[in-house]
């Protein structure tokens, strides 16, 4: 399986890695399901943030919005205030950033303080104007499967063949895309691990990454901590393994998607992905040696 190609508009020190890249989360909100709280104060969330660039994430991908199961929408203003420091800080540091929201405004203040990626859950649907924004830009856009937004998703998971499906709807929001103006050449795909799909549909996108893959597009999987592996790693009365708990389960993903050659993760235990990522490389290479 071969590396998956970069996205153009990445930046050139990033383009020219040749692995799977990380996309370390930072969440500056009150009630992510993992980190909800922890990093609001903005001064302490550029210091998580540096703290991960230095521990290996390529990007470090904040977020001023819960997309979690049941979350209810924040108001534009409010994530705006939460992401805007975090962003200039960590740019100024010289860590690479990519915005995580559905609102065009918010992504545009985000690439204007320097941001290098559009992450968007909603795949563009969420708001009218990211797209036609992002075709007069030239920043890389990750476009995820999304049905609705987090507090009725639960209700739409329904499919026939879920990774069938998954991908029809995507090539589905690709054509938009397309229509929008937006180079195709800059899309990465997300096939929505844990958006309006159950445990056992997680399972079967995970299990089929390579029939995602021929879709021609990066792929960036953001499994991390979420409940399916907390179900997997139940306890023996049934109780779901803590959140903070799950890392050791999501290198574990990040290692057989790596070896797959799959574009990037998206993880909140970023020293153990990275060593996820090197032991897949060299698994693929039969070899310890990176020339």
């Amino acid at each position: 399986m071969s590396q998956m190609p970069h996205p153009h508009g990445l930046p050139a020190v990033l383009a020219a890695l040749d692995r799977t890249l990380v996309l370390g989360i930072l969440n500056v909100t009150p009630d992510s399901f993992a980190d909800g709280g922890l990093w609001l104060d903005p001064a302490h969330a550029v210091a998580h943030g540096i703290r991960l660039h230095r521990a290996g994430a390529d990007i470090v991908d904040v977020g001023g919005e819960s997309t979690r199961p049941g979350a209810t929408r924040v108001d534009a203003d409010e994530e705006v205030n939460r992401i805007a420091p975090v962003i200039a800080g960590l740019v100024a540091a010289g860590v690479p950033v990519s915005i995580d929201t559905m609102r065009a405004d918010v992504a545009r203040l985000a690439v204007a303080e320097g941001a290098c990626i559009v992450n968007d859950v909603s795949g563009g649907l969420a708001d009218q104007e990211m797209l036609p924004w992002l075709a007069a830009v030239s920043v890389p856009y990750i476009a995820m499967h999304w049905r609705g937004p987090s507090d009725v998703m639960g209700s739409l998971a329904q499919y026939d063949d879920v990774v069938t499906d998954v991908i029809e709807e995507l090539d589905d929001r690709l054509a938009v895309i397309k229509n929008a103006g937006v180079d195709l050449s800059r899309v990465v795909l997300d096939p929505g691990i844990g958006f309006a799909k159950d445990a056992d549909h997680n399972w079967r996108i995970l299990q089929q990454l390579n029939v995602l893959q021929e879709c021609g597009y990066p792929l960036l999987i953001g499994a991390s901590r979420k409940r399916f592996l907390g179900a997997l790693l139940a306890d023996t009365s049934g109780v779901p393994r803590p959140t903070q708990f799950r890392d050791y389960a999501t290198d574990a993903i990040t290692a057989l998607a790596a070896a797959q050659g799959v574009w990037g993760v998206r993880v909140h235990d970023v020293l153990g992905s990275r060593d996820a990522i090197a032991v897949a490389a060299a698994w693929r290479r039969g070899s310890g040696s990176s020339e």
